[in-house]
């Protein structure tokens, strides 16, 4: 039997309850056991950082994994269920530095290596497990024993047999370049690490100096730099040949820079001469640290750069070759000398005098008061600009040259792009973008000089220079001369993987790997090929791969994790490594900024989670555009609460009575049987089931709440109340089956098709309303199928005019709200225009259920709407003025003047209305104009969507009586729920009250009695079980109210 429903429900107990269950009955595995062997649906987790716990932004992507896999399951799909974790790389790195209090890399090594590595692993075990336990609040359903970890060996295996295929092609080398690099981490960051989240707004001090012309006495190259320690290494100064320059005599020196950029000199000035850029090329110049050693025997020329901006600065860039990758990159165009400046740490190498031993990041002051004594400071300023950080530690980069591991990506660039092709992307300026990205990537800096991470598989001779690349743990084992015995046994990490040495393959000397780890990208890109076992069961990895889906955070992956996996695959087996991306936006605070610890607004997820329910936040997620930033906050999620609650309404509305008239969902009756409203909402019903269905194989969830949404208020607002008296009644006839009948298969059918979304409430509802109740149906409502839309079921001329009748009194409503008079009060008569015929139609066969809607005695359907408002055209300035400029109030009178009719008429058949003059013509289009009619005396008109209503307010004696007891019945209703009646409870009432109100009363005694149960009215007051004093327009009424069940008063 169908249980009564308390109306008042907690989410997170309920949730708490529902998750109990399934662990209890081990739901998650008989689902999985009832698809195994099915047509496979293969969808790929994104690695998420097994570092610190989940924050509410995390539970986006992950409750978009969850509801795919849902439906999916719902389908029959047999899945892997296989979450993943990201486990090696700076990010675990530095959260374990700060545990132990270490500073710097040599802290580590002080430590040991081995421990250090050590300490890694058991935080990443800590916080994935932590994280499992979230996902699972979260309701993520996932073979949770067999999550993928990127520091496998199956991982770290997979990684090096695609670094022997790069290497078989010539595509792997160690380069020297200028990479931004972190002194505090002494590690250098790739491209990719950068572009997302590694650039923050800094203000930094910015210098003007002056560079002494060669043979030109008491002349200066004004130059401009953020970066003054990167004066040292200066080698050359650039200019763009078509700037316009200029010779200036300010305050009795002479300097050369961009004539745009004369503003930034100071004091007294005159303009000597005009140049062009190429007339400054070959100038010489005296570096301003000419004196340290490092500067000995360089050349210090102007060259040209087609890069020189006049925007900012001077127009005239000093370069620096060893301090930045586009002065390293003109300084090879140029053959320049190229001064490395820095080590690991940042601080300045030998050979830079007094600087020597300095770190970068205090010397600025150094530097002021060195060119001041040399009189080569022109002036300082400080500036405001985004300037890359690491982007785990959060220090300042530097920009270092060193020695680093690449793969060489031009090779693999078209193949790339021809993958990239092949997949399905959503949004769809995300090939775009991603194809953009791929045109301009640079080589891939894959190596880093630091502990916890892949062990590049690289061996570099160090008597012959040759390089071998490793492609297996078999491959190692063969050519391993020694240290096998100490490695054998262990994960292939540092330290115990360097004890293995190999024998050169050209020269035969004995080879150490080098010390360097991978980048992490590597880690996350190959899962497509390690987590489906494509070294090991190449069977296994055929049937799931490539995987259909998979889904994360576009901005900060379609340069990371998408681009990994594109250029993996793409050597691996030039191949697509998914077939469909979903890429959603961001999720930010309240305000629109992002979350983060550090500025006080993140949201941990169990806080969320307790606060608001997982369900709710999944609603939330569900029913965003994924493709725009998302701003979350606790009161943005109520209006989503709100609508959760309209679905548990609804149900402990059905539950209130079905458990009244013990109602059997075993026996239904035919659908042809039942009335038109019953059909109009399985109509509804199963065209959303059908399109429910096609957008959730587009992956368009966001598409599916919207329709979700619509179609539960139409439930809500216009079925269940519509129907409100069929389950009052206290016959059991067959009208009220088919009540119950329809309301129970939509109730059931919409709760299906909400199950991947919402998993708790719609368990909970199940549990009720079928489990145990229907012959052989399925204990949980997530190991049912997914519901099928029934197309004979399906009437589109019964719901348009259905839908016309719900517009019809929308528009009343509205109406009534614009005249201030509450659906209470009866009123005397609405009319309706349209043009369409259509609608007419619905409007007179179907205007009884109108009328009783809006509580108005008549209708009437108009052939022009000018019986009652005069139509009035406005001009929209808004349209006009970037059309018409100075002429646009000109125009706007022309528009006055014009026959509104007409010109409404005219722009509804064309689309636009010209009007003539003497000398020109002037089109009128739709955005220009807006539409009203102008309200007679006692009319409220209010239209839209082309249908306008008109609502008389005139008020009669006998309507405000009608209302006067409508007030009543809503009063005493109240008072029932205060004093906690039962819904079918009848009562026995007593009242005390006089003048019209008591007319009204006696009026419409029956009226009143039906509508509040009542057995008996009497009309001298007694106490009851429930008493209260109320108004009622004014008059004061006495009211007491008792069941009839309760003892009979003494």
């Amino acid at each position: 039997m169908i249980k009564k429903e308390n109306s008042k429900i907690d989410f997170i107990a309920l949730e708490k309850e529902v998750l109990e269950r399934w662990g209890k009955e081990d739901t998650f595995n008989k689902l999985r056991e009832k698809n195994r062997g099915n047509k496979t649906f293969s969808f790929l987790d994104g690695p998420i950082t097994a570092n610190n716990p989940m924050g509410v932004h995390h539970a986006w992507g992950r409750t978009y994994k969850d509801i795919f896999q849902r439906y999916k399951a719902m389908r029959g799909f047999d899945q892997r269920y296989q979450n993943g974790f990201d486990c090696q790389g700076l990010w675990v790195e530095v959260e374990v530095e700060k545990e132990l209090g270490f500073n710097t890399k040599r802290d580590i090594e002080k430590y040991g290596i081995a421990k250090f590595v050590e300490k890694c692993k058991e935080r990443v075990r800590k916080y994935s497990a932590i994280q499992t336990e979230q996902s699972i609040r979260l309701g993520y359903w996932m073979d949770w024993e067999n999550s993928y970890f990127t520091y496998s060996d199956e991982n770290n295996y997979t990684i090096w047999s695609f670094l022997k295929k790069c290497y078989e092609r010539g595509l792997i080398y160690k380069g020297d370049d200028v990479m931004p690099w972190c002194p505090r981490c002494g590690t250098s960051l790739s491209e990719h690490e950068i572009s997302t989240e590694g650039y923050v707004e800094i203000k930094h001090p910015s210098v003007f100096v002056q560079f002494p012309l060669i043979g030109r006495e008491n002349e200066y190259l004004l130059v401009w730099t953020t970066t003054p320690w990167t004066l040292a290494a200066n080698v050359a100064a650039a200019v763009k040949d078509e700037i316009d320059y200029v010779k200036v005599d300010n305050e009795g020196k002479t300097v050369y820079l961009a004539k745009n950029r004369v503003s930034e000199l100071n004091g007294d000035l005159k303009i000597l001469e005009n140049l062009k850029g190429k007339d400054l090329i070959g100038w010489e110049y005296d570096t301003p640290f000419k004196e340290i050693p490092v500067q000995e025997g360089i050349e210090h020329k102007v060259i040209s750069w087609d890069e020189v901006s006049e925007g900012d600065g001077t127009g005239i860039v000093h370069i620096a070759p060893g301090c930045g990758r586009e002065d390293y990159r003109l300084g090879k165009e140029y053959d320049l000398a190229i001064i490395k400046t820095l080590d690991e740490a940042g601080n300045y190498l030998d050979g830079f005098g007094e600087l020597s031993g300095k770190n970068v990041s205090e010397v600025n002051d150094w530097i002021f008061n060195n060119l001041k004594e040399k009189n080569l400071l022109y002036q300082k300023r400080t500036v405001s600009h985004r300037y890359p950080v690491c982007w785990r530690c959060k220090t300042e980069l530097v920009f270092r040259l060193v020695d680093e591991w690449f793969i060489s990506m031009d090779e693999l660039r078209d193949d790339i792009k021809a993958v990239t092709k092949k997949i399905n992307w959503m949004p769809s300026f995300g090939l775009d973008r991603e194809l953009d990205w791929l045109k301009n990537m640079q080589d891939w800096n894959i190596s880093k000089k630091r502990y916890w991470g892949l062990a590049l598989p690289i061996y570099e001779c160090k008597s012959c220079g040759h390089v071998d690349v490793i492609g297996s743990k078999e491959e190692l084992k063969e050519r391993a001369v020694s240290g096998w015995d100490k490695f054998e046994g262990k994960s292939p990490h540092k330290p115990f993987i360097d004890e293995v040495k190999i024998s050169c393959s050209k020269c035969g000397k004995e080879v150490s790997r080098i010390p360097d780890v991978g980048n992490p990208w590597l880690d996350a890109g190959i899962v497509p090929y390690s987590t489906l076992k494509y070294n090991s069961d190449k069977e296994y990895w055929n049937k799931w791969f490539p995987p259909d889906f998979i889904t994360e955070s576009f901005p900060g992956q379609f340069r990371n994790w998408f681009y990994t996996l594109l250029a993996m695959s793409t050597v691996m087996e030039n191949r697509e490594p998914f077939k469909n991306v979903l890429g959603h936006a961001l999720v930010k605070d309240s305000k629109g900024n992002d979350m983060h610890k550090t500025a006080g607004n993140s949201i941990p997820f169990e806080e969320a989670a307790d606060s608001m329910g997982v369900d709710v936040i999944r609603w939330v997620y569900a029913a965003q555009n994924p493709y725009s930033n998302l701003l979350f906050g606790y009161d943005s999620a109520d209006d989503d609460r709100r609508k959760m609650l309209t679905l548990w309404n609804v149900y402990t509305f059905f539950t209130t009575y079905a458990s009244i008239d013990n109602y059997d969902p075993n026996k239904r009756t035919p659908v042809a049987d039942r009335t038109e409203l019953d059909r109009w909402l399985l109509s509804k019903t199963n065209l959303l089931v059908k399109e429910a269905t096609k957008e959730l194989d587009g992956y368009q969830c966001v598409n599916v709440m919207r329709k979700t949404e619509k179609y539960l208020n139409d439930l809500s607002n216009w079925y269940v109340r519509r129907s409100r008296r069929r389950f009052w009644k206290s016959t059991n006839d067959i009208d009220k089956y088919h009540a119950y009948d329809t309301l129970y298969e939509s109730l059931v059918t919409l709760i299906k098709i909400l199950a991947p979304i919402i998993p708790f409430l719609t368990e909970k509802i199940y549990s009720n309303l079928v489990r145990g109740k229907i012959v052989g149906a399925p204990d949980s409502v997530h190991l049912s199928d997914w519901p099928e839309a029934d197309e004979q079921l399906i009437d589109e001329k019964l719901m348009k005019s259905i839908d016309t009748v719900i517009k019809a009194v929308e528009l009343g409503r509205a109406a009534r709200n614009k005249a201030q008079l509450k659906v209470r009060q009866p009123l005397g008569e609405i009319h309706f225009f349209t043009e369409s015929s259509e609608e007419k139609e619905v409007l007179n066969s179907l205007s009884e259920q109108i009328l009783e809607e809006l509580n108005v005695k008549k209708l009437t359907v108009l052939n022009d709407m000018n019986e009652l408002a005069v139509l009035r055209v406005n001009p929209n300035f808004k349209a006009l003025g970037p059309s018409f400029g100075k002429d646009a109030q000109k125009v706007a009178e022309l528009i006055k003047n014009l026959d509104a009719e007409q010109l409404n008429s005219e722009l509804s058949k064309k689309g636009s209305f010209t009007i003539e003059l003497e000398s020109d013509a002037i089109e009128i289009t739709n955005e220009m104009v807006t539409f009203e009619h102008e309200q007679t005396e006692g009319i409220s008109v209010v239209d839209t969507d082309g249908m306008t209503a008109a609502l008389s307010t005139l008020l009669t004696p006998e309507l405000v009586r009608q209302g006067m007891v409508r007030d009543l019945v809503h009063d005493i209703n109240n008072l029932r729920k205060e004093a906690d009646f039962d819904v079918s409870d009848r009562i026995n009432m007593y009242l005390s009250m006089d003048g019209e109100l008591l007319e009204a009363v006696k009026e419409h005694e029956t009226y009143l009695s039906n509508e509040v149960l009542a057995e008996s009215i009497k009309y001298d007051y007694e106490d009851g079980e429930f008493n209260q004093e109320i108004e009622i327009r004014n008059n004061k009424v006495m009211i007491g109210i008792e069941r009839t069940s309760s003892k009979s008063k003494a």
